[in-house]
């Protein structure tokens, strides 16, 4: 709450006969040229001033900023409320549950850990693609979500009744940000302060790195670690340094063969070209007008793709026409569009706002795209994408060069084709998936007890998931009458497919019984499977067992197709080593086609009836007619019904038991909710910072290393120091569930950082997989046991890596695990910007190889031993620009470098002193 008014910005906006209290923007100078998001930032501020960490010379940096210059004035956010998916929120929940038992036993109130701001959590990352094609997928799968997650769920409605201001929206309702827009965001916030109604911005951190869908609503928010969110929850504001702000103007209309997907990745490409990692990012020109709501979600929502903190739109009519057909009140509508007028808030694109960087894109040039195999800024255009993989494939395939051949060859057409030798029809291929006057990639392998043969890149899943598009129904309208086209000229999918449809919200169903067309999506195997990322977040279910044994008997790299926002490397599947992003459209082509080596403008999808060759142009919808169905099949009445009981769940939430109590009851028998580690031992006052010493590599990584890499979302192998643990503690193989399920238990997690059967540890040579060389022994072990050793010894460790380490998802555990690892610093050539921060916010020193140094040009080779001095100089309480590394290496020669700390505000510096944020928040609470 505000105790100043340091520019007298207080003032009643009368709306619909309602009195709020505002404070107005244009009480401070220079704020009309300000970009949107800095007005939200700017309110903020105005709004949260206290004369401490929120100053009248803060409020005066912003209306001031001067685009040109870097980031250098640090500021305190104060985010309106907080928004969590469970693979996240569960972790957030049971650090809280810990913190109440630790302020206990510092003498302090438990209940004074509570959230300060509202807190929502959308419990949408467990269901898992186990059954996929048949009309009983979804209650299936409902029913092993339930019976996997059953201790999780009970943990989370005990939170939901232990908490003040914690909403839980159950399971089967939709995804996170799906949802957010859909329903939870209110775009204008209101809150009784001192008898008044206050009004002021929407805005939110979330959990999730795709927080960032909201900004298509105008709502400033984006992703931001577990630990961070917990700490906003606490009232702890994120400290930032008033960012750059790239202006990207939008002009034109998208043409007719192109989709909102098409636009994102061209965005994306542009913006990762550019360079967009800790900036934001707004949207404005006379196109903005003409982008629909759904397509400026789409966009908000692949900010972290390109690396921005955020991706916004201003305020506009279209912005209150969507809040009015997702059902939200006339009285909000009026309050959004009286407050956004009345702040400056509301789009005029006659007035252009400064920007530090400007770019440009003409929609009209958009054309068909996908990404992959890897990185969703990688853009293909379509019609090279048969060439694209054909140059990556031998990549991930020893023998994946394309092959010529005269002639027929039995391997060259799957055997269900009928111009296959010996083939038949029964299981609906209808086309060679390769033509032998093309080539074709090298390994054909007959499936075992089925009637087809495959190859190096088959489509082995084709899925409709994630809240990127799902959200969108232009693209989805365009998939289902795609469908419905399809059936119609007797094409169908390829049976070696795993097709599914995961929707973002039962309004996608709704829509799809109106319209019509849930049969011919069927009838393409594209049945509903859950509400969730599944496969996005790599819940895509095993592929059926004859073709995971004979991708893996032959080695085959075989690709997945999704309509989502990650693809990369096993993420998706453990069977699959290629991943595409498209729109769910060209999902659903891609499933017809059978295989990523293919070429839609020339390959036909298969034969009519009348045997005439049918292209992907003769069944792809017109935007007119795509329209048009909107228009007849989406309602105001669909949202609202929808919604009406959004907190309230089904049969299986409502009758679960739920503990009760202000702290929680912890099973000593739960491998999925247990208590973790981080306050044992806690003194009210924090240990003084070291200097390290001795320290050994723990791993040695590339360029882009992922929070996938670090700490995997999928599924657990059975070999794996985790998969190990949960035998020993009476779990079978089936219901190990995935490591972002467990992660609740910490025990889990340690064991799986680092342990994605891709990442490549350079401490080995050619070995992929969560391994190491352990210094000690000289051997390779797991990198988890490596670990345990180096700690009975008193060895502390390092990670080194090369560029955009920690890029993907905000997961808290990639920070988490690394730090119970035993790993002191990680030194790298530069940072993504949730992961950066949330190794401060546990107490893991973030260090860079000086500008433009590596460890290859240092000469490192990870065999060293690390030596780092200077810390202690944040004792003192300031925060010294450099540390000195030394690595001496085997023979006593040693490497010597001044590393970059990347500790960026005060802020930070205070949580790394403390020895992490949770830390800091609690030392806080308890000495209030």
């Amino acid at each position: 709450m505000s105790t100043v008014n340091s520019f007298d910005a207080k003032e009643t906006l009368s709306v619909g006969g309602e009195d709020y209290e505002i404070y107005a923007l244009d009480a401070v100078e220079g704020h009309e040229k300000l970009p949107y998001s800095l007005k939200i930032l700017l309110e903020n501020l105005l709004r949260t001033e206290d004369g401490a960490n929120i100053t009248a010379d803060h409020v005066r940096a912003l209306g001031s900023w001067d685009p040109s210059a870097d980031p250098d004035t640090e500021i305190q956010f104060t985010p309106a409320r907080v928004i969590m998916q469970d693979f996240t929120g569960v972790p957030c929940v049971v650090d809280l549950a810990t913190m109440r038992e630790a302020v206990q036993e510092l003498g302090g109130d438990p209940e004074r850990i509570n959230p300060l701001a509202p807190a929502e959590m959308v419990i949408d990352h467990s269901v898992m693609i186990d059954v996929a094609g048949r009309l009983d997928a979804l209650e299936k799968n409902m029913e092993l979500e339930y019976g996997r997650n059953k201790e999780r769920y009970q943990f989370l409605r005990w939170g939901q009744t232990a908490f003040d201001d914690f909403k839980v929206v159950p399971p089967g309702t939709g995804i996170v940000h799906q949802v957010n827009i859909e329903y939870l965001a209110r775009t204008v916030m209101t809150r009784e302060v001192d008898g008044v109604t206050r009004a002021y911005p929407d805005s939110c951190v979330g959990t999730d790195s795709h927080t960032t869908m909201v900004n298509g609503l105008g709502v400033l928010g984006w992703g931001v670690g577990g630990i961070e969110a917990e700490a906003a929850m606490l009232g702890q504001p994120v400290s930032m340094l008033i960012p750059r702000v790239v202006g990207f103007k939008l002009t034109g209309q998208i043409p007719p063969a192109a989709t909102a997907t098409d636009v994102v990745l061209t965005i994306t490409e542009m913006l990762r070209n550019h360079g967009a990692v800790g900036k934001f990012v707004e949207f404005y020109g006379d196109g903005v007008g003409q982008v629909p709501l759904a397509n400026r979600a789409t966009i908000g929502n692949m900010s972290p793709e390109f690396g921005s903190t955020c991706a916004i739109f201003p305020i506009d009519e279209v912005t209150v026409d969507y809040l009015r057909l997702t059902s939200r009140s006339e009285e909000q509508l009026a309050l959004v569009e009286a407050y956004a007028k009345r702040q400056g808030l509301w789009h005029d694109p006659s007035k252009e706002a400064v920007y530090s960087e400007y770019l440009e894109l003409d929609l009209s040039t958009v054309v068909p795209s996908i990404a992959g195999p890897k990185r969703p800024q990688d853009r293909i255009v379509l019609t090279e994408a048969k060439e694209s993989f054909r140059e990556v494939l031998p990549t991930y395939a020893a023998h994946g060069e394309v092959q010529q051949e005269d002639g027929d060859t039995a391997g060259t057409f799957p055997a269900s084709d009928p111009a296959a030798p010996g083939g038949d029809n029964d299981s609906g291929g209808s086309a060679p998936v390769h033509s032998p006057r093309n080539g074709r990639p090298s390994a054909p392998t007959a499936v075992a007890g089925r009637d087809f043969t495959i190859d190096h890149g088959i489509v082995s899943i084709a899925s409709i998931t994630s809240c990127t598009n799902t959200s969108n129904p232009s693209v989805m309208m365009a998939a289902g009458l795609l469908a419905r086209n399809a059936v119609a000229k007797g094409l169908t999918s390829k049976p070696w497919v795993k097709t599914s449809m995961a929707p973002g919200s039962q309004v996608v169903t709704n829509y799809y019984e109106k319209a019509g067309l849930w049969p011919e999506l069927e009838a393409l195997g594209f049945h509903l499977v859950g509400y969730g990322c599944t496969t996005c977040i790599g819940n895509s279910g095993p592929l059926d067992q004859e073709i995971s044994d004979a991708i893996a008997e032959n080695d085959l790299a075989v690709t997945a197709v999704l309509s989502g926002n990650r693809n990369f490397e096993g993420r998706i599947n453990p069977d699959v080593k290629m991943n595409y992003l498209a729109s769910p459209p060209l999902v659903i082509a891609y499933a017809l086609a059978g295989t990523m080596d293919f070429d839609f403008e020339n390959d036909p999808l298969g034969q009519d009836s009348e045997g005439n060759d049918v292209f992907l142009r003769d069944i792809w919808p017109s935007p007119t007619e795509v329209e048009q169905v909107i228009a007849e099949n989406i309602t105001q009445e669909m949202f609202s019904s929808d919604y009406a009981d959004v907190f309230t769940g089904d049969e299986r939430w409502r009758s679960l038991d739920t503990p009760e109590g202000a702290t929680f009851a912890w099973d000593a028998e739960s491998t999925y909710v247990r208590k973790p580690p981080y306050f044992e031992g806690m003194g009210i006052t924090p240990e003084p910072v070291t200097d390290i010493s001795g320290a050994r590599v723990l791993a040695k990584l590339g360029d882009s290393t992922t929070t996938d890499h670090i700490s995997p979302a999928g599924s657990i192998k059975a070999d794996s120091p985790a998969g190990r643990y949960l035998r020993e503690h009476g779990v079978e193989r089936k219901d190990f569930n995935s490591y972002g399920s467990r992660r609740g238990n910490h025990e889990v997690m340690i064991r799986g950082t680092f342990a994605n059967i891709r990442i490549k540890n350079q401490l080995l040579d050619g070995v992929e997989g969560g391994y190491t060389k352990n210094f000690l022994t000289g051997e390779q072990e797991f990198i988890y046991d490596a670990a345990q050793a180096y700690a009975e010894q008193g060895i502390p460790l390092v990670v080194l890596a090369g560029k955009e380490y920690g890029t993907g998802s905000s997961r808290d555990w990639a920070a988490k695990g690394t730090k119970l690892l035993g790993v002191r610093a990680v030194i790298t050539e530069s940072y993504e910007r949730i992961h950066r921060s949330n190794l401060i916010g546990m107490g893991v020193l973030p260090l860079q190889f000086p500008a433009g140094e590596s460890a290859e040009s240092l000469g490192l080779t990870g065999e060293e031993t690390f030596d780092i001095s200077g810390v202690t100089a944040l004792n003192e309480g300031t925060t010294p620009k450099t540390v000195k590394v030394t690595a001496t290496k085997e023979d006593g020669t040693a490497v010597e470098f001044d590393a970059v700390v990347r500790i960026d505000t005060p802020g930070e510096a205070d949580y790394f002193r403390n020895g992490g944020i949770l830390q800091y928040v609690l030392r806080s609470l308890v000495a209030a």
